[in-house]
């Protein structure tokens, strides 16, 4: 028999040392979004699974956890992704006119780990942009996101930027269902050459050359220029390079020291993404620490297909890979019924210390907290002392 104790694979608890720190992101986070003028939103966890599904194709609908409601007999899902949920808030509770933006932070449930050391129950923060189509929005949340990095202390950053229009540009006028689609978006983004050609046979060699092309096309601000003379010169294809290039020149601008990358081959969340789209990775981590991009599909099932830009991120991740935080400076005192005592103590406390009590019997301290006063009995009052140092009078 297992024991009770054990979680399931891909889940765990988060002790208080990562806890500790995975609150403090969470708060200047939240506060840097308001900065820029989003507005914190709390959607539920658990929702109907027609509209926690609406847009977001396949891949989500997989990562799905679904169950049936015992009220109403409805198939229910916990939410892989707070995106949608932030669409119908838009489209049907807010119904605003003009530019829409929301935040939010709260637990996603995934069936599947993302990846091999990955949380199966990640805490999703994000933000998204309703409303406006142009690319200023777009390049607000990807200076969002970095600046969340940054103030997360995130080292060395750098930002990959892709374009789901490429391919749709590459691909135009030639038919292929849904499953030969996907065999194509997969075969590029695993940059498997044998595999492209292989499924674009009996293609335009128009179409062919463009996706044996992509295959290459990754790296700097080069990438862009071979683009645009071996890929297709069509509207859509040229649109989103000359996009990509306007994006990168105002994120060099505003950051001098990223690095900045291009990776037209890229198709993560294809189905999902309707135009610019970007990772942005730091030293410390494999996977990427926030994705994002436009998706102005979003909201056409609730009806109310407007314009979407946002990005998402995963603060348990993020907190293991930013640098540590120190303990947070803390007050000790010994437990007593002394009257002054305890109104020292809570003096203390209203004044925004951390004050531990010494309970009977326990001289340990928690791990988390670094007690560098104490609070002694000098004279017959109660006074703070540095430890090894001499007594002050309490504020």
């Amino acid at each position: 028999m297992l024991s009770a104790w054990l979680l399931p694979e891909h889940i765990a608890d988060v002790l208080p040392a990562q806890a500790r720190r995975v609150e403090e992101l969470r708060r200047s986070l939240l506060d840097r979004a308001a900065g820029y003028g989003f507005e914190q939103v709390m959607p539920p966890l658990l929702e109907h699974l027609e509209s926690l599904l609406s847009g977001t194709g396949h891949a989500l609908d997989l990562n799905t956890f679904k169950l049936v409601d015992q009220l109403s007999g409805r198939m229910l899902g916990l939410r892989a992704d707070t995106t949608p949920q932030a669409a119908r808030i838009d489209a049907h509770l807010l119904n605003r006119e003009g530019v829409t933006r929301l935040c939010y932070c709260g637990p996603v449930v995934h069936t599947q780990p993302t990846g091999l050391n990955a949380s199966r129950e990640p805490l999703q923060f994000g933000a998204e942009l309703f409303g406006h189509g142009g690319l200023e929005a777009d390049l607000e949340i990807m200076e969002l996101a970095l600046d969340c990095l940054n103030l997360a202390r995130a080292d060395e950053l750098v930002i990959d930027l892709a374009d789901a229009r490429v391919l749709r540009g590459v691909l135009a006028g030639v038919p292929l269902d849904g499953p030969a689609l996907q065999a194509v978006v997969e075969a590029v983004s695993l940059k498997d050459g044998a595999a492209v050609d292989a499924l674009t046979t009996g293609m335009p060699e128009q179409a062919r050359s463009g996706l044996r092309a992509l295959l290459r096309l990754y790296g700097g601000a080069d990438v862009l220029v071979s683009a645009g003379t071996e890929l297709p010169q069509r509207p859509l294809v040229q649109q989103a390079l000359q996009e990509l290039d306007w994006l990168a020149a105002h994120l060099r601008a505003a950051y001098p020291g990223l690095r900045i990358g291009f990776d037209l081959a890229d198709m993560s969340g294809y189905s999902y993404y309707s135009g610019p789209r970007f990772a942005i990775y730091g030293a410390a981590s494999r996977d990427a620490l926030a994705r994002g991009g436009r998706y102005d599909e979003v909201g056409a099932i609730f009806g109310r297909n407007r314009p979407a830009v946002g990005f998402s991120l995963d603060l348990k991740t993020l907190s293991e890979v930013v640098p540590a935080t120190l303990p947070v400076p803390a007050i000790r005192a010994p437990w007593g019924e002394d009257a002054e005592l305890r109104a020292a103590v809570r003096r203390l406390r209203e004044n925004g210390e951390t004050v531990l009590l010494v309970l009977p019997g326990h001289d340990a301290e928690s791990q988390v907290f670094h007690c560098d006063r104490e609070l002694v009995l000098t004279g017959g009052r109660w006074v703070l002392r540095a430890l090894d140092a001499s007594p002050a009078l309490i504020p």
